[in-house]
């Protein structure tokens, strides 16, 4: 039990804190603002001198493709079209639970509008339990529960892709997930292991490409840094941003560190209005090296409630159509979901297991189980005393 009486006199300090942050935030915000002033005027330059020195520099930073003063008013889609999303929830495995194993469970919404038709809405459950799921990952030094983790993010998208090309008609479409599409986790793990997470996702990429049917990574409360991280250039004091030589091992207290981890939603905030996108970026995190030639791009948009982040592949943002078509869609989902999109959100509540979804799922297990003649079905001592209480 949560002992309130001693929490609520913790909470003063936590309120004081609190208050010293918010006022540091804002001057950081302010300082970071001026910086932006004058980065418009030398945009070319700074892109320049990020080129020139890429390898030398050991911050996150993209690369604006677009003026940094750019605020494109996104135009109104399509009343007919389809709107298509993914989301992945589980069972991990417990050495506590009457078997090994785990469940990835696969959330499918497919909403179409003006086209009277019947929307998708169900979940798509696959249960792993042989040798060969249970403990490939632990020759790369990986825990079964991170594996999972990492096989559901690949299965999301490969479903996305399969459900996507089977509901195209020639209505516009558009393929969202909930999350970034620079999957920074694969820049851990060995190279064996990786192929065999990034190689269906990228061709899950082409299907969509083909087919003509944008993909799209939404992150709401985004807590990126890598366009901020591009005003460090203007405020590096070295005539060459090249951290290796002139800042070693001093990451934390280098003199161009000035807003602080200050997000990149923050600022923008104080630039764009609601409806309103910015510049299109192109994100130079080095595990995109891996990607082949579809490299992720990304853009800040006002959707009314927040700045939210979209990320898509280049082949969508290179194609200035297909890109409006894709943010008109996105905006009118966040509307529609009450500033959050519908078919994202629509997607998650079809993927969630419930405490009684997994009390379910563990019964039709151990029913199984006597039914091959296991005896001895149980949960450990600890699992049974944990869940019940004699206090």
């Amino acid at each position: 039990m949560l002992d309130l009486t001693k929490l609520a006199r913790q909470m003063q300090g936590l309120s004081e804190h609190l208050s010293s942050e918010f006022a540091e935030s804002n001057r950081r915000l302010e300082l970071a603002k001026e910086y932006l002033k004058q980065a418009v005027e030398h945009q070319q330059e700074l892109i320049e001198i990020q080129e020139q020195w890429r390898d030398r520099i050991l911050f996150a930073n993209a690369t604006p493709l677009e003026p940094l003063e750019t605020c494109i008013d996104i135009p109104i889609p399509p009343k007919v079209h389809t709107v298509i999303s993914t989301d992945g929830s589980q069972i991990a495995p417990n050495h506590h639970e009457i078997a090994y194993c785990y469940l990835l469970n696969l959330g499918r919404v497919v909403l179409h509008y003006g086209q009277n038709r019947h929307p998708v809405l169900d979940s798509l459950p696959e249960v792993f339990y042989k040798p060969e799921d249970l403990y490939i990952s632990r020759q790369w030094g990986l825990r079964t529960e991170e594996w999972m983790s990492h096989r559901r993010t690949a299965s999301e998208i490969t479903v996305l892709a399969e459900l996507a090309c089977g509901a195209k008609t020639e209505a516009p479409a558009l393929a969202m997930v909930d999350g970034s599409l620079i999957y920074w986790f694969l820049d851990q793990l060995p190279m064996d292991a990786r192929d065999r997470i990034l190689p269906p996702i990228l061709e899950a990429w082409q299907q969509l490409k083909e087919a003509g049917i944008p993909i799209m990574g939404y992150l709401s409360a985004a807590r990126n840094i890598e366009s901020t991280n591009f005003l460090r250039l203007l405020a590096c004091p070295h005539s060459q941003p090249n951290c290796i030589t002139n800042c070693p091992d001093q990451l934390d207290y280098v003199p161009c560190k000035k807003f602080d981890n200050l997000r990149d939603t923050t600022l923008w905030t104080t630039q764009l209005k609601p409806g309103q996108r910015g510049a299109i970026w192109r994100s130079n995190n080095r595990i995109l090296q891996h990607y082949e030639e579809q490299i992720v791009y990304f853009c800040y948009v006002h959707v009314g409630t927040e700045i939210a982040r979209i990320e898509v592949p280049n082949w969508v943002a290179e194609n200035s159509q297909l890109l409006d078509q894709a943010l008109g869609l996105m905006l009118a989902q966040v509307q529609k979901g009450y500033g959050y999109p519908v078919a994202i959100a629509e997607a998650h509540n079809q993927a969630v297991v419930k405490s009684g979804d997994r009390n379910h799922f563990f019964a039709m297990l151990e029913r199984e189980m006597i039914k091959a003649g296991i005896k001895n079905i149980g949960t450990s001592y600890k699992e049974a005393r944990k869940r019940g209480s004699i206090a």
